[in-house]
């Protein structure tokens, strides 16, 4: 009986959504508030150039089928005179390929940056340009001087497209635990650390949950990555309902996380929000077994799976979604390539349910005071107990 309830259960919620799509298709405007985003794929930029330094006499890893532990090995054959010299002359493939020494990484991401900087004054100054030109460079020209702040730890930098960016809150050398953000639609270099909607954003949302893990145990020592590493969706449009893009970002965040285990870095809980958790789900498969520890998933519109099993990894999943987030009015269905599939907070797909009390709308899940901030942070500490 329970199993025909549930037959009759999906296919009640398939019909619906059948009837959704065919109504979204045939008007067509109501796609008007998201626009279609083009994916940036393949290795780091740079990549050719990498590819044709023969300066050590030996050939440098491929950043397009090199694995993460290849390339760490061969950066741990190196001199620090070598690491340092491929890093100035290749900032952007340095700076963003796994496995290469976290340290290293933010060196040659601080070059990349400088240089990017210098790109955007030039164009923002360039006559031949128009008004709009020069407004958009001198954004981006002061974007990149934000990044450069002192104290700022970049673990990943690509101007390409929309920008992507990566930032690690604490020591990632010698944290004894490790978290990373993965975030939702409308993410990108611009707005990965926005003052308005903080806790809507990588930054904030890494922010707040390594204070949680401060406050919880403060002689544990922590780490968080804010990983704005895949085009995001922007609005609600056809990306946001498809999943095109998370297959587009899956293997870069599956090549971040093996690229933290091959450079000793404990294995990360990894923590999804909203289209995020698609992402997740199609990566986690792909970052080796046990690159994983837990696996959050937040304000989910589901994962393109049915149940955990599907998911294919070793990490434990928790699901959290608080009563006030309008993800819960998201049919639950997959169909014509429309939807993602069983709501991860549902007993039927297997998930650990997380309370998220407190929590407000669908980006209040890491703000202070929340059920849901302190449950994170217990899962990211070990504390399985502590979680309600």
């Amino acid at each position: 009986m329970p199993v025909l309830r549930t037959t009759a259960r999906r296919s009640k919620r398939t019909l619906i959504t059948a009837a959704l799509a065919l109504t979204v298709v045939a008007g067509t405007g109501g796609w008007a508030a998201g626009s279609a985003q083009k994916a940036v794929t393949g290795p780091p930029p740079g990549a050719a150039a990498w590819r044709a330094d023969h300066s050590l006499g030996l050939p440098l890893p491929d950043p397009a089928t090199a694995a993460p532990a290849e390339v760490a090995r061969f950066f741990g054959s190196l001199t620090d005179r070598e690491r340092h010299a491929l890093a100035a002359r290749h900032p952007l493939t340095v700076g963003n390929l796994d496995g290469v020494p976290v340290t290293l990484r933010y060196e040659a991401n601080s070059l990349a940056l400088k240089a990017e900087r210098d790109i955007r004054r030039a164009r923002a100054a360039d006559p031949a340009g128009t008004l709009q030109d020069h407004q958009e460079a001198r954004k981006a020209a002061a974007r990149c001087a934000d990044l450069l702040r002192p104290g700022r730890r970049i673990l990943a930098f690509d101007p390409r497209g929309r920008g992507q960016v990566a930032q690690v809150y604490g020591d990632l050398t010698t944290a004894e635990r490790t978290a990373v953000i993965v975030p939702g639609s409308d993410i990108d270099l611009a707005t990965f650390d926005r003052s308005n909607d903080p806790y809507g954003t990588p930054a904030g949302m890494a922010t707040s949950l390594r204070a949680q893990m401060a406050a919880d145990a403060p002689h544990t020592r922590t780490a968080v990555i804010a990983w704005a590493g895949y085009t995001t969706p922007v609005g609600v449009g056809p990306d946001a309902a498809t999943g095109r893009l998370a297959e587009a970002g899956a293997p870069r965040l599956a090549r971040l996380l093996a690229g933290l285990a091959a450079t000793e870095v404990p294995a990360p809980t990894v923590l999804c929000h909203s289209y995020g958790s698609v992402v997740c789900s199609l990566a986690a498969p792909g970052a080796g077994r046990g690159a994983i520890a837990d696996l959050v998933v937040f304000g989910s519109p589901g994962m393109r799976r049915d149940t955990v099993a599907e998911l294919r990894t070793t990490a434990q999943v928790w699901a959290a979604r608080d009563a006030s987030d309008w993800i819960g009015d998201v049919p639950n269905v997959e169909l014509l390539g429309l939807g993602h599939g069983e709501d991860p907070t549902d007993p039927v797909f297997g998930a650990r349910r997380v309370s998220a009390e407190r929590a407000h709308g669908h980006t209040g899940y890491l703000a202070p005071g929340t059920d849901s901030r302190r449950n994170f942070a217990a899962i990211a500490l070990g504390r399985y107990g502590d979680v309600r």
